[in-house]
């Protein structure tokens, strides 16, 4: 029906209704419905007199007053278009407007008469509504007849100009059955008490007020007309709805005017900003803030996001209102991918008829819709996307749009990032043309205070501004200038006047051509991340981690640099990866002196002051020397343990078999000789590297110690494997298997030997036990590299073997507790809840009952986040960690999740730390948000935690437990993510003449955590390794981060924005599985009949059949049924009708059956009321589902009381 009114229909309606309430209130007057009604009505009456018919203008220029909204009524009501000249706009403009409409008839006051001006009234017919005696003052107060003026919805309501792009106005001629849709779909989304007293602060020559007049006005509420919105600053008004721009409501807000009665802001027409609704909310007691969008062309709103308070702010411009559709095209008018960006075309009920006098421009940009039979499409210049929760972005105008470097670029796009830097207020992009004719992009940016003066260094804000579009847009994209303007330039009708924007100066140049290295420091710099990085040419400006820089290079580059004696700390690396900021920051690093190791061969005897890494009594040093065969003579070392060598001892310790951190791998020879050799080889690589001939002792000691012995032999175990069923590798691997085995930590080296027959073959088995407290993946790699170079008869090439006491002496003298425990604490203090993925807690296992499950990552979405990982200039490793935490949110039901992460920690262990063995690793945990926060910003600020752990890598995992709100014993979290660059361990075994005769069997390692996932890294490629304990998959596992490393590749190419909770774990095929495959429960049955009728039929089978027990009692089913009938004809005779309650409150009895019963014969629902129930309860359901019939017994009485029977 709605459909089929007219705008001021709606507002009769309304009139009918309720004829004394408040329609409108301006400064001290206040008209009813009833009295606006009947002044629009006399008036209208007049102009049907003059000869307005439908679809003609009828001009009208008058103060904000209630003779305004009068006006507009009666025009209405004649079958007029009216056509808004708000007499506050220049004359040229007005007079302009008024040559292109050529309006017969204009309703105007003094103001009107005056803005005007004679010339443009010649040929008017001119009615003045500030008249004494109105000629229309006896005309009939009665509603015209739509049908007798021939008027239908589709005819004009308003015709309304806009700015025109060649600088012509033009005229959009709405119809009646657009706005009516606009009015109706507020209705709908809108509570009356949310509308009930709308601001009228709009020019009606904007759109804006086509919404906040007919509104109010079509729903009963009360219009409170004003100048502007800003007169609440001067006139606060009780009203509940205000509509303007994002300026105006800013400005209120700067001067605390938002009246607090308001309870719902619509913004529209120009960007909004997170920022703003921020401060909205602050300042405000608004429920509601809502972000509106359209053109002119399509009826004041075609889309529109509500946000409610305390919900995520976001900055879109939602999804399309009520009977709007939305289609982003491209310039072929075919849909753009999702997330990419197209031209806004919106069809639908809002569409406008076109604009008036110009045919050619309304073919242009109102055209047949290809997608909906009889729709029309307008062609809206503006641009936008999708973002991934279905939400539009708007990116400006496609007018703007401009080609540099042969790339076509969206200046809107530009702005639209530049708008969410927090200093950035406003901003525009245009191609400028430099002094030698080439374009180039930039940027006019308005500044909030934060941004400091004008006055100040404009080249620190144009490299701010850049650094933050450089992370969100490729290069070409980014401005070569960034100018700060108090306010951007406009036209008198409100658009961007580019003819006034200043050129840049030499500050606003943000330097980003190749620079060559100043001075030498950068130079060598340079040099360095050249040869690391296999690049021809580093300039000053460039970024280690966009030229593909890692950790493990990192590693590599503090090693070099340390030779130059130009230390830093890696986490100055990682905040400054700019070469010519880091080369600032070298040499203010200084390593930690490592004092000198006081014990000599030749010393007979150890004392307290000889152990600087550690402090035990001479008892406690003599219970050591005891416990090493030779004593004093063959001990070269003695210190105390790093962080993660004490925790392993402790998990060793607790284990009552098996121990988790004996690392296996199994080799196989052709024959004997050959594993002789190798054995020889591996004895000559303990003999270099003091790690390896290291025993532990903690026995009646205050602190355990470990203990560097000058020999240590290779102890090797021969075993015969006749016997054995299947492979003689599977059974080695099976009688060694460290969930039972464990080997004696007090007696060097950490590393056996088991050697073999291979059952059937002359091969040689060798099994290799190598305990964690003595090395990591990178010492077996240094390790096997070594053997190999003895085998090849390279051995003396190798490089002097570092002292593992190094690491020692950096865990224990350098960054000091207090350091680690404010940084933990700033992580973790508020952190009070295990994360505990898939339910797992186990944290002290012997990692029996795991699983491990391997694939290899897709090579073309290895290579995507690669791109993505340069692009951004973080390591690879930020993406992996930020994807694990997003596995651990949505398996643990925490947004905010602790892991662990495996850290390299040779960072800051020393010169030479790159190739010493030892157990340098670390585990520490890492916070990570998976909240509402863009996952581009959410990758920024992983790598940003990642680069500030790397400081405290030799911290305690105890300290930092310590330092959360999880109260031991509890586990702070249960899952770990080891990123670890990988080289196969014996790449290149077999291939040469050394080596034939050898074969690699494989390894395995486990740990005491429930959940490990090993991303690998070998460079070129990514793989995974999941070891999890039973029941959960471990391949599963390695499917949801690769479906999650999929999605954030995704979403960091086309929707940078999109919060990154969003990120999906669940494969398809698995999705399809839980949503589909375990819901396939379809069975057939009776839907068309109700309860009591399956009962009836049973009645019919066999009415003799015992239907009801009850102690001495039984009922047959003819009897039931006739008692349940009786019944069932009585409550229908008292009103019992469908769908309503009738509670029944009895004893358990063949009553209470047969009143269950009665109640469904008769139609209604029955509300079952237990007397055994408290009182209270019964009551409180009695109250909320207020039944007009009960039935009952004395038990129910007296359970339900006397207050409640009088229903």
């Amino acid at each position: 029906m709605i459909r089929r009114r007219c705008i001021h229909e709606l507002f009769e309606q309304q009139v009918r209704r309720a004829p004394e309430a408040v329609a409108l209130v301006h400064e001290d007057e206040e008209l009813s419905y009833g009295e606006l009604n009947a002044r629009a009505n006399r008036l209208a009456h007049h102009l049907i007199a003059l000869g307005v018919r439908p679809d003609q203008p009828v001009a009208i220029c008058l103060e904000r007053s209630p003779a305004m909204v009068v006006g507009l009524l009666a025009i209405l009501k004649a079958g007029g278009a009216y056509l808004p000249l708000d007499p506050a706009y220049p004359s040229a403009r007005l007079r302009q407007i008024v040559e292109d409409a050529a309006p017969r008839r204009l309703l105007c006051d003094a103001a009107g008469r005056a803005a005007l001006g004679p010339e443009a009234l010649v040929d008017l017919t001119v009615v003045d509504l500030e008249t004494a005696t109105p000629a229309w003052a006896d005309q009939s107060a009665d509603d015209p007849d739509p049908r007798a003026l021939g008027l239908s919805p589709r005819h004009l309501a308003y015709v309304i100009y806009t700015s025109g792009s060649t600088g012509t106005p033009k005229g959009v001629m709405v119809e009646h059955h657009s706005t009516v849709n606009l009015l109706h779909w507020s209705s709908g989304v809108f509570a009356e008490s949310e509308i009930s007293r709308t601001l009228f602060s709009t020019s009606i020559s904007f759109d804006l007020s086509v919404y906040e007049c007919f509104v109010a006005l079509s729903q009963g509420g009360t219009l409170y007309l004003v100048e502007d919105a800003l007169a609440l600053a001067q006139t606060p008004l009780d009203v509940s709805l205000i509509n303007t721009v994002p300026s105006a409501i800013a400005a209120l807000v700067d001067k605390q005017a938002v009246p607090a009665s308001t309870r719902v802001i619509n913004l529209a027409g120009e960007r909004l900003k997170a920022d703003l609704i921020e401060r909205v909310f602050e300042s405000s007691g608004a429920e509601k803030i809502c972000n509106l969008y359209a053109p002119s062309e399509t009826t004041t709103y075609s889309t529109w996001i509500c946000m409610p308070r305390g919900e995520a702010v976001v900055e879109t411009i939602g999804r399309p209102i009520a009977n709007t559709r939305i289609y982003l095209l491209d310039a072929h008018g075919q849909p753009v991918p999702f997330g990419a960006v197209g031209e806004l075309y919106i069809g639908g009920a809002g569409v406008a008829r076109g604009y008036l006098n110009r045919p050619e421009l309304t073919a242009e940009r109102f055209i047949a819709s290809p997608f909906v039979e009889g729709d029309r499409l307008y062609r809206s210049g503006d641009l936008g996307r999708y973002l991934p929760d279905g939400n539009l972005e708007f990116l400006g105008r496609n007018d703007d749009q401009v080609k540099i470097r042969g790339f076509r670029i969206e200046p809107g796009e530009i702005a639209a990032r530049l708008c969410e830097h927090a200093w950035v207020r406003d901003a525009v992009v245009v191609a400028r043309a430099d002094r030698a004719g080439d374009q180039h992009l930039v940027a006019y940016v308005v500044c909030g205070p934060e941004a400091g003066s004008d006055d100040e260094d404009g080249s620190g804000l144009a490299g701010a501004l850049r650094a933050h579009l450089g992370g969100r847009l490729p290069d070409y994209m980014v401005p070569a200038a960034f100018v700060r303007l108090d306010g951007l330039p406009l036209t008198p009708n409100g658009k961007l006047d580019r003819q006034a924007l200043p050129a840049p100066d030499d500050d606003a140049y943000a330097r980003t051509a190749y620079e060559a290295p100043q001075g030498e420091v950068e130079t060598a710099l340079a040099e360095i991340w050249a040869e690391l990085l296999g690049v021809e040419r580093v300039g000053r400006n460039d970024n280690f981690f966009e030229l593909g820089g890692h950790s493990l290079l990192a590693v590599q580059l503090m090693e070099r640099l340390r030779r130059l004696s130009l230390g830093v700390e890696v986490r100055t690396l990682f905040a400054r990866p700019v070469l010519a900021d880091l080369a600032a920051s070298l040499g203010s690093h200084h390593e930690v002196a490592v004092p000198a190791n006081l014990i000599t061969e030749h010393s007979t005897a150890i004392t307290p002051q000889m152990l600087p890494l550690i402090e035990l009594a001479q008892p406690e040093i003599d219970r050591i020397v005891a416990t090493v065969p030779g004593g004093v003579g063959n001990i070269q070392d003695i210190y105390g343990l790093s962080p993660l060598q004490d925790g392993i001892l402790f998990h060793h310790l607790l284990a009552s078999r098996g121990d988790p951190y004996l690392l296996v791998s199994q080799m196989a020879f052709a024959d004997r000789g050959l594993l002789e050799r190798y054995l020889g080889a591996v004895q000559q690589v303990v003999d270099r590297h003091d790690i390896l001939r290291t025993a532990f002792v903690w026995e009646g000691l205050s602190s355990p110690a470990q203990v560097v012995w000058r020999k240590a032999v290779l102890e090797v175990s021969e075993v015969e494997l006749d016997d054995c069923d299947g492979s003689g590798a599977d059974e080695l691997r099976r009688r060694f298997d460290p969930r039972q085995y464990r080997i004696d930590l007090g007696r060097a080296p950490l590393l056996r030997f088991v050697i073999a027959r291979e059952p059937g073959s002359g091969r040689w088995l060798l099994l290799q036990l190598l305990h964690h407290l003595i090395g990591d993946h990178t010492t077996l790699e240094v390790m096997h590299a070594e053997v190999r170079a003895v085998l090849d008869g390279r051995a003396h090439e190798l490089a002097a073997p570092q002292p593992f006491r190094n690491l020692v002496a950096q865990a224990r003298l350098g960054v000091d507790a207090k350091a680690h425990e404010a940084f933990f604490q700033e992580q973790l203090a508020d952190i009070d809840e295990p994360t505990m993925p898939f339910g797992l807690s186990e944290v002290r296992g012997d990692g029996s009952g795991s699983r491990e499950a391997r694939r290899m990552l897709p090579q073309a979405l290895n290579d995507r986040l690669r791109q993505q990982a340069r692009r951004l200039g973080v390591s690879l490793a930020s993406l992996c960690h930020l994807a694990w935490g997003q596995v651990m949110a949505l398996s643990s039901g925490r947004e905010q999740v602790v892991f662990g992460t495996v850290l390299f920690g040779r960072m800051h262990a020393g010169a030479g730390a790159d190739r010493a063995l030892g157990l340098f690793i670390n585990t520490l945990p890492v916070r990570l948000d998976l909240d509402g926060t863009g996952v581009e910003a959410s990758v920024r600020t992983t790598h940003a935690r990642l680069s500030e752990l790397l400081a405290h890598e030799h911290a305690s995992l105890a300290l930092a437990q310590r330092c959360s709100g999880v109260a031991a014993p509890a586990p702070l979290f249960s899952a770990l993510l080891n990123y670890r660059h990988n080289t196969p361990a014996m790449a290149g075994v077999g291939t040469s003449d050394v080596l034939s005769g050898m074969e690699w069997l494989g390894s395995e390692e486990r740990t005491n955590y429930p959940l490990t996932l090993s991303v690998e890294d070998s460079g070129e490629a990514l793989g995974l390794t999941a070891q999890v304990v039973e029941p959960i998959s471990a391949d599963r596992v390695c499917g949801y981060m690769q479906q999650v490393l999929e999605q954030l590749a995704e979403a960091l190419e086309h929707a940078p924005n999109r919060p990154v909770r969003n990120l999906d774990i669940l494969p398809a095929a698995e999705r399809s599985y839980l949503l589909e495959d375990l819901n396939r429960t379809a069975a057939d049955y009776p839907s068309e009949r109700c309860i009591h009728e399956l009962f009836e039929q049973q009645v019919r089978r066999a009415p003799e059949a015992v239907a009801l027990v009850h102690e001495d009692e039984e009922l047959s089913y003819g009897e039931l049924n006739a008692r349940a009938n009786r019944l069932a004809h009585h409550l229908i005779a008292l009103g019992v009708r469908p769908d309503q309650p009738v509670a029944i409150c009895l004893e358990r009895s063949p009553a209470m059956v047969v009143g269950l019963l009665a109640i469904l014969k008769a139609g209604g629902a029955y509300l079952p009321l237990d007397p055994a129930y408290p009182s209270a309860r019964l009551r409180q359901i009695v109250e909320d589902a207020a039944p007009r019939r009960l039935l009952c017994d004395a038990a129910g009485r007296a359970a339900l009381g006397p207050r409640r029977l009088s229903i």
